[in-house]
Formats: structure tokens, C-alpha cells, sequence
């Protein structure tokens, strides 16, 4: 894997590749240079509070056949936080994978996404459905959704929850943990996954000042949404994507995801798969999700 950047209108983001791109910053007027259009290209994006390395274990078993790029999202592993005055809203990430796709000169990309960038990449595949080939979607679907009549306790909740933030800034800032091991354990707790599973998420997710070790995340992230989608608005996106779509869940995974409510059926060309593990499913089967999206990419290409 090679490190890489991707420099965008306002931030830079930080990601992985399976091939090296000459100059190390991909930008507007130095796009990925290597794609040759022999492979087919697949973006991985990840979950909310992880980071590219999630998918640190499916690349050696993929990259033989595909060109294989997996970004951090803004605030976290090693890209670039938003700005002071800036928060995460759900509609920026679409963005920012939206810029991410104008440095691929390539037609034939696939999405594959998890959790947070599941929703972010089938919300684009919708909008953009020229730009995309095939969408994975492991353990997400259609973008979170409530009846609207939450809208006023969304808002004030999202309101308060910033202004607890910047309550509580310098001292979540001087948070430190005593080894890595401790901040490894604590992602093991809250994940309940190996330690040798986590490892490389938890090494891009924090860093060493030579005392102590604290996390990259920006904590930012976890302010609460000032708004969320009506159901309707869900569908009339998740309706709209023309892509072939291949869902991959965990059989311990979300199962609001298995539900008929989950918005499955709104989907014009989709498949659902489940495999052994629980949200996380693609650390704990790599081989498994790799299989899954070998089979899918052949049935359309």
C-alpha cells in the first residue's frame, strides 16, 4: 500500500493506495497519473470515527485485480479537520467524495462503503449515477431518515450539543492515554473485535508526542446533527440509484439494516448478502466481503 493525498478546494485528505502515484499530492492539475483504464477502480469509504485502515485487510486480497484507493474522511486518520468555524454535516462528505471523484480520470469506478460512507456513496451514486459502475454498501443503506415532526427537538439537541463542545474543548484536547496498548483496548471494548483486528485502525487513528498518545479524530464529530432527512426524501434519493448495488451485512450487525423499513426495497438493481461478523463485518471476514465483491463486480462487467 502507498500513502497518498488528495488535495480538494479547501481541505486535503489523506489516503491509501494499491499503486504509486508519482508526485505523492493527486490535484486538479495533477490527477492520478498511474490508472491506465486495465482495471477496474474501487474507492473505499469508511465509517464514522474510523478511518482508510479499516479496509486494511481486504487490499492484498484485492489488488490484483483492481486499482484500489481508500480515503480519511475529513477529522480523521491523517486528513486535514474541517475548518474552526466549520462542523461535519452529512450533505459535505457528499461533496468531498464528489471532488474525490474529478482527480479519478477514470469511468469505471465502484464504491464501496461502510456505515457513514455507505450512505455518503449511495447519496452520490443517486445524484451522479454517470460517475459510478457498482455501489457496496457493507452495513448501510439509505441515508438516516425521521418523521419530521423531530425536526425542532433535532435542532435544539444539535444546537446544545456544540455548545457543550465548546464547554468542554481545552480539556477534550489535553485527553491523553498512557501507551497504545490502552488505546487499543479501549477500541477493542467499544468495537468488540481483536486487538489484531483493530491494530492498523487504531494506528492511523492516533499519534505519539513522545509522552503520551492521543487520538487524530476531530471531536468536532461528535456534535450531534442539526437535521436529519424525512423519510421521503430518503427514498426519492435512494430510488434514483441506477448503479447495480451489492448490500453485505453481518449477521450480528445492525438490524434496523435487515428490515423492511430499512429502504432495501427502494433500490432499482440491488443484492443482499450477510456473512459471519457484526458491524464492523469486514475486519472480521475479509475474505468473505473480498469474495462478495469479486462476484459482483464480474456479474456487470
Amino acid at each position: 500500500m502507498y500513502c497518498t493525498y488528495f488535495q480538494l478546494a479547501e481541505i486535503k485528505l489523506a489516503g491509501m493506495c494499491s499503486f504509486q502515484h508519482q508526485g505523492g499530492v493527486v490535484k486538479a492539475s495533477a490527477p492520478l497519473s498511474y490508472l491506465d483504464g486495465q482495471k477496474p477502480v474501487v474507492v473505499f469509504l469508511h465509517g464514522w470515527q474510523d478511518n482508510a485502515a479499516s479496509f486494511d485487510a481486504l487490499f492484498p486480497l484485492l489488488a490484483d485485480q483492481y486499482d484500489l484507493i481508500a480515503i480519511d474522511w475529513p477529522g480523521h486518520g491523517h486528513s486535514e479537520p474541517r475548518s474552526k468555524d466549520n462542523y461535519y454535516h452529512f450533505v459535505d462528505y457528499i461533496d468531498d467524495l464528489n471532488q474525490l471523484m474529478t482527480l479519478i480520470p477514470m469511468s469505471d469506478v465502484i464504491l464501496v462503503g461502510h456505515s457513514l460512507g455507505a450512505l455518503v456513496a449511495g447519496c452520490y451514486a443517486a445524484a451522479f449515477p454517470d460517475k459510478v459502475t457498482g455501489l457496496v454498501q457493507i452495513e448501510g443503506g439509505s441515508p438516516l431518515s425521521e418523521p419530521t415532526g423531530n425536526a425542532v427537538q433535532r435542532l435544539r439537541d444539535g444546537i446544545d450539543s456544540r455548545q457543550r463542545y465548546r464547554q468542554r474543548a481545552v480539556r477534550r484536547a489535553t485527553r491523553s492515554m498512557a501507551s497504545f496498548q490502552d488505546a487499543l483496548d479501549l477500541r477493542c471494548s467499544v468495537n468488540q473485535l481483536t486487538a489484531q483486528q483493530l491494530q492498523p485502525l487504531v494506528e492511523r487513528a492516533t499519534y505519539h508526542d513522545g509522552r503520551c498518545w492521543y487520538w487524530r479524530h476531530d471531536n468536532r464529530l461528535r456534535c450531534d446533527s442539526l437535521y436529519r432527512m424525512a423519510r421521503e426524501q430518503a427514498q426519492a434519493l435512494t430510488s434514483q440509484i441506477q448503479c447495480p448495488v451489492l448490500s453485505i451485512l453481518g449477521r450480528t450487525g445492525f438490524r434496523s439494516l435487515k428490515q423492511p423499513e430499512s429502504g432495501s426495497g427502494w433500490l432499482q438493481h440491488s443484492t443482499q448478502v450477510e456473512i459471519e461478523g457484526g458491524h464492523h463485518c469486514h475486519i472480521e471476514s475479509p475474505q468473505a466481503v473480498c469474495e462478495h465483491i469479486r462476484m459482483f463486480i464480474e456479474k456487470f462487467k
